[in-house]
């Protein structure tokens, strides 16, 4: 059966790598010239990569890792020490860490909690570990429904200190969704804690050895076409064109250089785009439809994503950095923890400005000068003095739509991959499944469109009994 995907994130790579498998032909259309979408990578006039995000693996994303193995890639996976990472404000220079010891979960993250003593007090720990247990007894269902408060109101509710929110988790909300905790919603939080607690190396991180294009959607797209697929760039998508009944007739293309649009057709068809942009394309007669109607309550969050190349060596760190600035959510020192931006002598810091709301319309100029700002109070001994430290480039990458605003009630409003249409399917971090937005939510979003095309495929009935024929008529 011909597949029809629009959109080679990881989202659509991934349901055409899965429809491979399952005996089916994809041919996947992105409407850049670059592969990956939300984890898409460039090569400046240097030779040097600079990318979407700040990518992070964690042990706790099991459809990754298995893609990872299935693609005999995991080599590519640069596995480091089981910790977490803080700046210190208080202290600039310095840093706190949760360190994991090798024994089984959810022991090992309890030691490293309890042995961090520079930023939580002993009572502070224990009034959030008995905050805690309601979801670590009644499981996700209770995490489920604690998406009715922010991670600030749900704290209140469980009696736990704010230190505790100020000291860890504005940090772990910007790193997960890239807002506040108090916009965030508690599921988010709980699910990722849930994950870190009861899995011996669910918080274990990891980096990839090169760019994401390179080193993860190549492979992808290698393995798609040596299974009869397809995969095209500068393909964008104009509009989703109709049958009488409301099913999709095809895809028209728009046409770019001066070529005409085109039309191409499928048994089957799947958005893999994200979530704002497939609103604005969906036909006039889907909007009337509740399916599509709450798509409504969906919107990307802002998002800015620095790389900066210094004159010196900033950290010999070789992780993830939380950096508890108030503009900043996460950064890594990439000479140190990718092999193929290594440097020894020089630093290229990639980081991720957070929130973003008020700093997507800014100069890049201002944005850089604004992170040296924070970074002089991050790295004070390489910024000050008679011979401070060179920036000698930058890279400003906005996404003005990432991944959906994770706010409080957004569960309700994620569809299921699978749609009324009888032809039409949905792959994205934002559809339904047990992940956040994240790499691993996407992944297992395309798994799962994919799963759902090959099941209706086996069905005696081309139409199953849960889709409605739609009328074009109003």
């Amino acid at each position: 059966m011909r597949v029809l995907i629009a959109g080679a994130g990881l989202a659509g790579l991934s349901c055409a790598k899965y429809l491979v498998d399952a005996g089916h032909t994809p041919i996947v259309l992105e409407r850049r010239d670059v592969l990956g979408g939300k984890i898409a990578a460039w090569k400046d006039e240097d030779g040097d990569w600079y990318e979407t995000g700040l990518h992070i693996f964690f042990g706790a994303y099991p459809n990754m890792l298995q893609l990872f193995k299935e693609l005999n890639i995991e080599d590519r996976l640069q596995w480091k020490q089981h910790t977490m990472i803080f700046n210190q404000p208080e202290n600039p220079g310095t840093y706190s860490r949760f360190d994991f010891p090798d024994i089984p979960a959810p022991v090992n993250g309890l030691v490293a909690i309890l042995r961090n003593n520079d930023m939580l007090t002993w009572g502070e720990k224990i009034k959030f570990g008995m905050g805690l247990l309601p979801a670590i007894v009644r499981g996700q269902g209770y995490v489920e429904e604690m998406d009715q408060y922010s991670w600030s109101e749900w704290m209140a509710k469980q009696n736990i200190p704010p230190r505790v929110e100020k000291e860890v988790f504005i940090a772990m909300s910007k790193a997960l969704n890239f807002i506040n905790p108090d916009e965030i919603s508690a599921t988010i939080l709980l699910t990722a804690l849930n994950r870190f607690l009861q899995e011996k190396n669910g918080s274990k991180m990891a980096f990839l050895d090169g760019s994401p294009t390179e080193r993860l959607c190549e492979p992808l797209v290698d393995y798609i076409t040596a299974g009869g697929g397809e995969v095209h760039l500068n393909q964008p998508l104009k509009e989703i064109l109709l049958n009488a009944d409301g099913s999709v007739k095809g895809y028209l293309i728009r046409g770019l250089n001066g070529e005409e649009d085109k039309v191409v057709t499928a048994d089957i068809y799947v958005s893999a785009l994200p979530v704002d942009p497939l609103k604005v394309i969906l036909p006039p007669v889907w909007k009337e439809m509740e399916f599509f109607q709450k798509l409504e309550g969906l919107e990307g969050v802002p998002v800015i994503n620095l790389h900066m190349w210094f004159d010196r060596k900033l950290t010999n760190i070789d992780h993830l950095l939380f950096s508890r600035s108030p503009l900043l959510s996460v950064y890594a020192d990439m000479s140190n923890t990718c092999k193929a931006y290594a440097d020894e002598n020089k630093s290229m810091l990639e980081l991720v400005l957070a929130p973003a709301a008020e700093w997507i319309n800014k100069s890049d100029e201002e944005i850089i000068a604004a992170t040296v700002s924070e970074l002089e109070k991050l790295f004070p001994q390489h910024f000050g003095g008679d011979n401070p430290t060179k920036l000698l480039k930058y890279h400003v990458v906005k996404t003005p739509r990432s991944v959906y605003k994770a706010t409080p009630g957004r569960q309700s409003y994620r569809p299921p991959q699978k749609t009324p249409l009888k032809n039409f399917y949905l792959a994205g971090d934002y559809t339904m499944q047990q992940y956040l937005g994240s790499m691993e939510g996407a992944v297992l979003s395309g798994k799962l469109a994919a799963g759902e095309i090959a099941q209706d495929a086996l069905a005696p009935s081309p139409d199953s009994s849960d889709r409605q024929p739609v009328s074009l008529v109003s």
